[in-house]
């Protein structure tokens, strides 16, 4: 990282070096969070810069000509401005003619100086005065007055300003993620998240990233408060265990606590990032194993890791850790790379917070994120009066069945989602832990509202979940879960949709795709066809629900990879018909260039997005591996293969279903 800095004129080279290293650390740790002692520097480059003092023209004219003055106007007006520390107003202005002022004519604001081609308007606090030159020079001559004016009651217009500003911090901390991060996964398929929470662990506001990673990062947040009663400043946490809050291994949390003063105790706030890492071990390159049956079978286990402390990350005990276990990681280095990056975008929202509470003040900001889940609960308690109670039973490929009964109460305009009848914790790894399942709720009950309002906690308190122990969406440790993040999560968001009645279902599966070997892992989602609804026909090839990422540029992909992507095509008539068809999945082929171990990890090869009012069930996908000696593998919903030079990995994704009756 590049960050410039002051090299002091006038020292000898080991002052001026001490000083530049110093310089360094100050910038790097103000960015990134963390310092790396002993790591070398390198002098990228060396710019000088010259700065001379600005020449004032020579007066002309002579002394006498201009003496300060106050001219008398040649009008009054009415002006609408700023008077001191009172609200803008209609106030009494002088108005000025400049082709009519001498030279030294000074002007108080409020006023209006009008001439042939120009009109110049001097606020309250300022002041206007003519030059020997005929120049007009404006300059304050009484400060700003410090107001602040925004309270702690809720208030319509600012609420609406603290969403935005929420949720533009997280948004700001995704960029920088974006630009700091090493692997294709997180840089260029923008598979991550970034949020803001309260000093309880509630998630407050976010960027528009992942919904599964968002629904169920509080749980995360709170595991750390929970288990780390002497944080301090300086300190930033790790951890992926989906038994307390993580979704899969390969999403690694990081959880920064925003202290505000040098002496407080506890955190004011937390602001965490989780991002979907290349590889964290399993049995298989890209620690997407399509066939484990314990989480151990995943990949290294991370339960509440201390990754920095006192502001020193704890590079070395890291490494030790990601390369422990039976099943270590590929690649621990680039872990770290994108473990710095992710620091890096906590402190991004640490900082905004703090510019935040500078502004407008602790007691303000604390409120507002009160107001801001209060108005999320009331938005969606206005919703819940509008459903209907219903319920939905879901088939998988591999014979689960997920079941779900929504209850609705109009008077207390409540609702309780139960999932009680579902299938029983499974022995594959299409399991969902229980933050999975809250967040699958809490993202369909958003998407019913449609306020501009950030997705958080606010919107499940006017929900009663139920999510019996022992079941496949509350699995007991040490379940496999690894498709429970990507499929299962697509299965529970449609189940809910069927169950409440407003839309078909998009296909129940993200179609992960991963390849790669001791040195190269790489993994992504292939969109399908979203389903329709009532007044819009599906997408075609869209990423939809609980997934939100893209797909990896094809020279990227190619460059980083010995991979050829042949074709992304349309699979034209895979959506459903009906009144309003199904958007359309796609064909992505292929080409392997080396040996490589390439999985599958998919749903919707036995049962199409259903359609719903009539509408007709989108086609389902396919898996296959077309060789290079003209033999063709057929693969099921889950398949590992060992794919040689030549052979090419073909995806369809299904289609959406479809909405009424077709014509």
């Amino acid at each position: 990282t590049a960050l410039p800095c002051l090299l002091p004129a006038g020292t000898d080279a080991a002052a001026a070096q001490a000083a530049v290293r110093e310089a360094f650390e100050s910038a790097y740790r103000q960015r990134y969070a963390f310092l790396m002692p002993g790591r070398g520097l390198v002098v990228e480059s060396v710019n000088v810069e010259c700065i001379a003092a600005g020449e004032r023209p020579a007066e002309a004219a002579s002394a006498a000509a201009a003496q300060p003055h106050e001219p008398a106007p040649k009008a009054r007006v009415r002006m609408y401005c700023l008077a001191d520390e009172s609200p803008a107003g209609w106030r009494d202005a002088a108005l000025h003619v400049r082709e009519s002022l001498a030279p030294g004519a000074t002007i108080a604001g409020p006023a209006v100086i009008a001439e042939k081609n120009a009109t110049t308007v001097v606020d309250a606090g300022w002041q206007a005065q003519l030059t020997a030159q005929g120049g007009l020079e404006l300059r304050r001559i009484r400060p700003r007055a410090a107001v602040r004016a925004v309270g702690t009651e809720a208030d319509p217009v600012m609420l609406e300003v603290f969403n935005n500003l929420f949720m533009n911090i997280a948004e700001q901390m995704g960029l920088r993620l974006q630009n700091t991060a090493y692997s294709v996964n997180i840089k260029e398929r923008l598979d991550f998240s970034c949020a803001l929470f309260d000093a309880g662990g509630n998630l407050i506001a976010n960027a528009p990233h992942m919904p599964v990673h968002l629904g169920s990062m509080s749980e995360s947040i709170r595991c750390v408060i929970a288990r780390n009663p002497g944080m301090r400043p300086g300190d930033v946490y790790v951890l992926n265990d989906p038994y307390h809050g993580g979704t899969h291994l390969p999403d690694i949390t990081v959880v920064t606590p925003v202290y505000l003063a040098a002496g407080d105790e506890k955190p004011a706030f937390f602001v965490a990032s989780r991002g979907h890492h290349a590889d964290v071990g399993g049995t298989t390159p890209g620690s997407m194993p399509p066939f484990s049956r314990s989480i151990v079978e995943e990949g290294v286990l991370i339960d509440n890791f201390k990754l920095v402390e006192n502001g020193v990350l704890r590079e070395a005990e890291l490494l030790a850790l990601l390369r422990a276990g039976d099943y270590p990681s590929r690649n621990p280095a680039q872990n770290l790379a994108d473990l710095r990056a992710q620091i890096a975008a906590n402190e991004k929202g640490v900082q905004e917070l703090q510019a935040m509470v500078a502004q407008y003040g602790r007691e303000t900001v604390a409120a507002y994120m009160r107001h801001v889940q209060d108005n999320a609960e009331e938005s969606v308690r206005r919703v819940i009066t509008a459903l209907q109670d219903g319920e939905f039973t879901l088939p998988l490929d591999n014979g689960a069945r997920i079941r779900v009964a929504v209850r609705v109460d109009a008077a207390s305009r409540s609702a309780t989602v139960d999932f009680t009848g579902t299938s029983a914790q499974l022995a594959n790894n299409f399991n969902a832990p229980k933050a999975i399942t809250l967040a699958a709720v809490l993202y369909v009950f958003r998407t019913l509202v449609d306020d501009a309002i950030p997705l958080n906690a606010g919107c499940l308190k006017p929900l009663r979940v139920v999510v019996p122990k022992g079941c496949m969406l509350n699995p007991i440790f040490p379940a496999a879960v690894v498709a429970g993040n990507v499929e299962t999560s697509q299965c529970v968001t449609n189940a809910l949709y069927g169950a409440l009645g407003v839309m078909a279902s998009s296909p129940c599966t993200m179609n992960n795709f991963t390849f790669g070997d001791e040195q190269r892992q790489y993994y992504e989602t292939i969109a399908g066809g979203s389903g329709a609804g009532p007044g819009f026909d599906g997408t075609s090839v869209v990423q939809t629900h609980m997934t939100n990422s893209r797909l990896t540029d094809p020279e990227v992909l190619e460059f980083r990879f010995p991979v050829r992507l042949e074709s992304f095509t349309l699979r034209s008539g895979t959506g459903g018909a009906g009144r309003w068809r199904g958007g359309d999945g796609g064909e992505r082929r292929i080409r392997f260039l080396a040996p490589m171990t390439a999985s599958i990890l998919s749903n919707a090869r036995q049962h199409g997005a259903f359609g719903m009012a009539g509408g007709q069930a989108g086609a389902v996908g396919e898996n296959r591996v077309e060789c290079a000696d003209g033999r063709v593998k057929t693969l099921d919903h889950i398949g590992q293969v060992a794919m040689a030079p030549g052979d090419v990995f073909v995806i369809c994704t299904p289609g959406g279903g479809g909405y009424g009756e077709p014509a």
